[in-house]
């Protein structure tokens, strides 16, 4: 399957698609609390980052377009995640149709710039390949970093709301 997801190279990273075996490191991701303070506030459980890894594989089959597995160009250790998704959030205003890009990466990366590298590699990948869409994304008023690496990015403001009863900042690349 990943075979189907375009290999993005940085100068620091390969954005891959996601493996089955890189499922340990991946559920590692996501049951540590640094990684979803700011992304649904709970660890995950090996089952609910199960999930997600499907999801991220099925997501390329069923739209064209999902989340790499973003990994250090020498060591090839699972760094994080990032790319574009369309989940049908029950959100207003609606993010349906775009491409709402994410990231999420291991603690002991954060403050390297890795988000900000691979954030514009998936934006020129996104421009490049579904130009017109509009690119979207969701951010805690309180991840200070995810804040910086959307603005370094263009992403603006465009609204303030809720999802899942918390708040949150919707930003548009422009």
């Amino acid at each position: 399957m990943s075979a189907s997801v375009p290999v993005i190279e940085t100068s620091r990273l390969v954005l891959r698609g996601h493996r089955l075996d890189d499922f340990d490191a991946h559920a590692a991701l996501w049951a540590d609390p640094v990684v979803t303070r700011f992304i649904g506030g709970v660890p995950q459980t090996r089952e609910q980052a199960w999930v997600r890894l499907l999801r991220h594989m099925g997501m390329w089959q069923a739209m064209g377009f999902g989340f790499w597995a973003v990994t250090d160009r020498q060591t090839g250790r699972l760094l994080g995640e990032a790319g574009f998704h369309d989940l049908k959030r029950d959100l207003t205003p609606s993010l349906e149709g775009t491409l709402e890009t994410g990231w999420g990466f291991v603690p002991d990366v954060h403050g390297r710039g890795i988000a900000t590298e691979t954030v514009s590699a998936v934006i020129a990948w996104g421009e490049a390949n579904r130009p017109g869409m509009r690119m979207t994304c969701l951010i805690d008023p309180a991840n200070t970093a995810s804040l910086r690496v959307a603005g370094k990015n263009g992403f603006r403001e465009v609204a303030r709301t809720t999802y899942h009863g918390a708040p949150t900042i919707l930003f548009e690349r422009r």
